[in-house]
């Protein structure tokens, strides 16, 4: 059982904390028992798996099954664990794993979000799961957004990391613009737009632009969107959640898909 804070496993894995030493050591955190669970799932190959013995006891199948796809499983100590994880109570189990080699192409078909300057993990990780939830073909995010497999992220994805398609692109607008020669729509969220977002044809590929949390959506993306919607608002309430206006889009697309059926 591994019981010092001063172990060398112990200090790389507590590095993986830090956006820069993720990037720098190719590796991500996996933390907790269903995000472990989904990773199995899909057989996403794992590194290392650190447990307590508790959940070891608890969890046999899985540990088994996660063990048969690391390089290494330790037992380590409560205070290991709650050292290698960035949770305030971690349920048993830490994990990580090789990062995703970086895609540069989506699907420019179905449903697509394109996200500009995203800041906050747990946007990101809802647009993840609710993008997954509402088939949505894949998601795009700018260099300067949240990084992608922030711990945040994944947590707040459930597990939909896994299974839904991302890629990041160092020139957002250049990405739209390519996938509107390749026939896609695309569609900006304003808060002075004269359609409102059901008013558009959903049935068609299309592409969801989506701003930073504050700041919103850069002009420069807005102009070039075939369409521009808004969300109606009551007096006196600014702006929606950047996941929760993804949420109403996506799931108006999956409505009128489903109606044509």
């Amino acid at each position: 059982m591994l019981t010092s804070l001063q172990n060398s496993l112990v200090k790389q894995i507590r590095k993986l904390h830090s956006t820069r030493e993720r990037h720098k050591q190719q590796l991500f955190l996996l933390e907790g028992t269903h995000l472990l669970e989904e990773a199995c799932a899909v057989n996403y190959p794992l590194e290392t798996v650190c447990c307590t013995q508790d959940w070891q006891v608890a969890h046999p199948s899985l540990w088994e099954e996660a063990c048969s796809r690391c390089d290494r499983a330790e037992i380590v100590s409560q205070e290991v664990l709650d050292a290698i994880a960035t949770t305030v109570q971690p349920d048993g189990v830490v994990a990580t794993a090789k990062r995703k080699e970086r895609q540069t192409q989506l699907p420019s078909t179905g449903l697509v979000l394109a996200l500009e300057t995203v800041q906050d993990p747990g946007n990101l990780g809802t647009m993840i799961r609710t993008a997954a939830a509402a088939g949505a073909s894949g998601l795009w995010v700018s260099g300067d957004s949240v990084d992608l497999d922030s711990p945040k992220v994944l947590r707040a994805s459930a597990g939909q990391w896994f299974r839904l398609a991302t890629a990041v692109t160092e020139d957002l607008k250049a990405t739209v613009q390519q996938n509107q020669q390749a026939g896609m729509q695309v569609v900006a969220t304003l808060p002075d737009a004269t359609l409102t977002y059901w008013e558009v044809d959903w049935r068609k590929p299309s592409m969801i632009l989506l701003g930073n949390e504050g700041a919103g959506l850069s002009a420069d993306l807005a102009a070039i969107a075939d369409r521009q919607v808004r969300i109606p608002l009551s007096p006196g309430v600014e702006s929606l959640n950047v996941a929760i206006a993804a949420a109403l889009m996506l799931y108006e697309a999956q409505r009128q898909l489903i109606s044509q059926q």
